[in-house]
């Protein structure tokens, strides 16, 4: 990987939930030997305006809030879910009014952004044991924490082994490239029966990990946009040819929400790109069903995340909103319902989390999750402007899907466009 970014630390999750000696120690609740916080002086509303949650997590979100007021009698937290597409947006407006919530979700990708421009307050957690080091250190600066992880994530490749065996095909593994993944998406096609072989989102989050994946970057060492090159245009060759080919086109689901999810839960999807946090959707769905690690080009890279949660430094509660954040990210009731939903994995340094993690059943094959880590694709570091980058990318990238701009006109439109964009 072509990155010198601290975040790496992040692919060392996998290892610090296996070797951690330390208990978990998480800030649960209160238990019968009175280790309660006990009511503040006087009663405290706080503010927590999330993403996390949004699209099948807001009833686990609500489970773990009820759970930190009953044990802080005297603080109650209003929450607002938005959706990860409006979040970024209305988070740059309110902090720009200065009507920014208490408590409020982040992204690895913007953190160094936000503390350089001192939105957010430094916190003390009352149990720092209770997360694994490198996910910590991965929000702090010259040693002070300025985020609390709440979980880490990564994308893999879905896949309905019920339509691989009734083409008589092999199941996705760690060893398949490019070339499987389509030779495989072109045999289970069959559009008449309204099947389609493969699902890619085509964003700017696939872009930069197909790059990636090609042996390719999104940027320089210098800065600059580096993907203008034939491997970049490869790249996007790859992601925009699978739109009405293999892969439905946006007008194919347009007015249907979740058409891609849903797809591949009616049976008509035979493989999908997407991330750990689907697990839960799909518990359900009558086909058999399991993951693989993403197929690569020249090497394999997947797709990282890491979400946190930060206290806003105008806050006026900043104490019962650091104590609310440490509760939402590192308690143990939150590791047990992350773990139980498929909903990302808990920042946690429990190495017993991994093993009750593997045991789980659907997808049968947990353990791609841990072995996407070994090549990993974060996202590039684009600053305050990161949303107009990637508006730019998604845009022209639409445009090669649709037919209307070749791949090579769209690699010099972009890199030109995201160059004036950072400067």
């Amino acid at each position: 990987m072509n990155r010198r970014s601290p975040l790496m630390v992040i692919a060392a999750a996998a290892a610090a939930f296996a070797l951690a000696s330390c208990s978990s120690g998480g800030t649960d609740t209160p238990d019968a030997e009175g280790d309660d916080a006990g009511p503040t002086a006087e009663p405290v509303t706080i503010t927590y305006t999330n993403f996390i949650s949004n699209n099948g997590n807001e009833e686990n979100l609500d489970r773990i809030v009820a759970a930190f007021e009953e044990a802080n009698p005297g603080i109650t937290v209003e929450v607002t879910t938005m959706a990860y597409a409006d979040y970024f947006t209305a988070l740059q407006t309110d902090l720009a009014a200065g009507t920014v919530s208490d408590v409020f979700d982040i992204e690895y990708g913007q953190f160094s952004a936000y503390q350089a421009n001192g939105v957010l307050a430094e916190v003390t957690l009352e149990n720092p044991g209770a997360f694994a080091p490198s996910l910590l250190e991965t929000y702090q600066a010259d040693g002070v924490q300025y985020a609390i992880p709440t979980s880490f994530s990564n994308v893999v490749l879905f896949y309905n082994k019920d339509l691989f065996d009734a083409a008589g095909l092999e199941y996705p593994d760690a060893d398949w490239t490019w070339a499987d993944e389509k030779a495989a998406a072109e045999a289970l096609t069959d559009t008449a029966a309204g099947v389609f072989g493969d699902y890619q989102p085509i964003s700017f989050y696939e872009f930069y990990k197909a790059l990636e994946q090609n042996g390719e970057s999104f940027l320089g060492e210098d800065g600059k946009a580096a993907f203008n090159t034939p491997g970049g245009i490869e790249a996007i060759e790859w992601l925009a040819g699978k739109s009405g080919t293999v892969m439905p086109t946006p007008e194919q689901g347009a007015g249907t929400p979740d058409f891609d999810s849903g797809l591949f839960k009616d049976g008509k999807l035979a493989m999908f790109h997407s991330g750990i946090w689907m697990f839960g959707t799909f518990a359900d769905m009558e086909a058999d069903w399991d993951i693989a690690v993403e197929p690569g080009n020249k090497q394999q890279a997947s797709a990282m995340f890491s979400n946190a949660v930060a206290v806003s430094a105008t806050s006026d509660h900043i104490e019962e909103a650091t104590k609310f954040a440490e509760f939402l990210a590192g308690s143990d009731l939150t590791a047990q319902i992350r773990l139980e939903a498929g909903w990302e994995l808990p920042p946690t340094s429990d190495e017993q989390v991994l093993a009750d993690y593997l045991a789980l059943d659907k997808p049968a094959n947990r353990q791609a999750v841990f072995d996407s880590l070994e090549n990993v694709a974060l996202t590039p570091d684009l600053g305050e402007r990161a949303a107009e980058v990637q508006d730019v990318v998604n845009s022209i990238l639409t445009e090669v899907a649709a037919g209307r701009m070749t791949a090579a006109d769209a690699a010099a439109q972009m890199a030109e466009q995201v160059d004036a964009i950072l400067g």
